[in-house]
């Protein structure tokens, strides 16, 4: 097997897709409520990458502020033809419905993207024949009207990409083995075969990898006599929920599957902190089959730090800052505090479905977060967030003689919270994330270990330490993962820098 880290791209980077061009690796995944949307990585060897950028900088775009949590833009396909980049995605529940973005440039600008009238489904991929037909395959899960939840497996329409429309009504493909969501569809070309891959079994733990193949894009489609030719369902492989996977030749002159993958904790392997993550696998073709390898873990080594130091105005600039329905630059300001980072409350919480919130993708399962905020002037601290109903804080509040820091665990509708006061001024708040102990004990059994801390000058104060079981994939029933960030309630508070440690034990 080829040496090369795994997770490919660590944190919250579901669904990926992959395309190769000239010499250099272009990938996307899926954002969910968050913007910007659809996060481009780049590479030129498969193993290192940068975010470059993203495909939806501008909400019109995407159009999530009114989706609910769990749907918006699910599931990208990146191809490449005649000099152009196409992003073809759903976003579930939005206006947007099927849409094609288009660029020269991957790192963007993007266009404002076609809509693809016609298609009711998720997870669309793009593919071209020889005579330049252009076909979308995806799965047919119903996501508006009558059809809503219903599922037709996996479909294909020729479109007219120009004019933004079906050029006929859907036909059924081969949709796998029978087991349950048939989707993530990705069509291949490779010699005189075209292969399908798709995804079945649902994105947990019954996730899985199917193929089948034809000598015409619209099938039939014969299926492999080995599905799935992936899967770690029923295994104790540390990497689960593997799938969704998409197919690219590798420098050396192989085959390589990207997929999507978990890394759950604790004694029972139950809890996955980080959400769905990019990995990758080599694939060996015997008989014109591929069959890929087990996805194996190799943690990429040593500490990664990050210092954001809000003094200098391209701190904003990193393309891997998020705003929830809302873009980071609508949230955040480095010119109204010169030096410093300002957020200005609206009156909502990480409770509410826009809050006022700037975050970053969770990369380590060892990992610590921390600021330093003046709350003289509003309400605001420290976030990780996993959806409205599921979230961590940190919250400092000033009333001219003290500053209060309050620590607060939310879960479905409970809510505990542990308070400490210190003189007024500014305070400094971290959170710090550990894998849980090993063997027998009640720590073992739950997730990773949240570890609330604040201080002022000498005096350190902590509040909690949590089991973050109820901030993982599983628990929060989330598709995306965590996110740690800054928040503001009320007024206008302002922060000197963000730093993130992250390492793999």
């Amino acid at each position: 097997m080829t040496a090369r880290p795994n997770p490919l791209i660590a944190g919250f980077n579901p669904d990926p897709s992959v395309v190769l061009v000239d010499g250099v690796y272009h990938l996307v995944t899926s954002s969910f409520e968050y913007l910007p949307g659809l996060p481009v990585y780049r590479s030129t060897d498969l193993v290192e990458w940068t975010h470059v950028g993203n495909v939806a900088t501008r909400p019109e775009q995407v159009q999530v502020e009114g989706v609910v949590t769990g749907c918006g833009v699910w599931a990208p396909t990146i191809r490449h033809r005649n000099g152009v980049y196409f992003v073809i995605v759903t976003v579930a529940m939005s206006p947007r419905g099927c849409v094609v973005f288009t660029a020269t440039d991957p790192a963007g600008p993007w266009s404002d993207g076609t809509t693809i009238d016609g298609i009711d489904g998720i997870d669309p991929d793009l593919a071209w024949d020889d005579d330049g037909t252009a076909y979308v395959t995806y799965s047919g899960l119903g996501t508006t009207g009558e059809d809503l939840e219903a599922h037709h497996g996996i479909q294909q329409v020729r479109v007219d990409l120009a004019a933004g429309r079906a050029l006929e009504p859907p036909r059924s493909l081969w949709s796998g083995t029978g087991a349950m969501f048939p989707e993530a569809p990705h069509l291949h070309r490779r010699g005189d075969w075209w292969y399908l891959v798709i995804a079945e079994g649902g994105t947990e733990r019954g996730h899985a990898v199917s193929v089948a193949r034809s000598h015409s894009p619209q099938g039939p489609f014969e299926p492999c006599p080995a599905n799935p030719v992936l899967t770690a369902r029923g295994t104790r492989c540390p990497i689960q929920n593997t799938g969704h996977a998409d197919l690219v030749d590798t420098p050396d002159g192989g085959s390589a599957l990207v997929l999507l993958g978990v890394r759950p904790l604790g004694l029972t392997r139950a809890f996955s902190p980080l959400g769905r993550e990019t990995f990758a696998t080599d694939v060996a073709w015997v008989d014109d089959w591929p069959f890929p390898a087990p996805v194996e873990l190799a943690p990429r080594p040593g500490v990664d730090e990050e210092v954001f130091d809000f003094s200098d105005p391209a701190a904003l600039a990193d393309p891997g800052w998020l705003g929830v329905r809302r873009t980071p630059d609508e949230v955040a300001s480095t010119t109204e505090s010169p030096g410093r980072l300002a957020l200005t409350g609206d009156g909502s919480t990480l409770g509410s479905t826009r809050p006022c919130f700037l975050g970053r993708r969770q990369r380590h399962l060892t990992a610590a977060v921390s600021t330093r905020i003046d709350a003289s002037r509003g309400v605001g601290g420290l976030a990780a967030r996993y959806s409205e109903a599921q979230h961590v804080e940190l919250e400092a509040r000033c009333d001219g003689t003290t500053t209060t820091v309050t620590g607060r665990a939310v879960v479905t509708g409970l809510t505990q919270s542990w308070s400490h006061t210190f003189p007024a001024g500014e305070v400094s708040l971290r959170m710090e994330m550990t894998p849980p102990p090993t063997g027998f004990t009640p720590e073992a059994l739950g997730g990773d270990r949240i570890r609330l801390v604040a201080f002022s000058g000498e005096e350190t104060a902590e509040l909690a330490e949590l089991d973050g079981r109820h901030w993982s994939a599983e628990a929060a029933v989330s598709f995306t993962g965590r996110v740690l960030g800054l928040y503001a309630v009320e007024g206008t508070v302002t922060f000197a820098e963000l730093r993130y440690t992250g390492c793999e034990e």
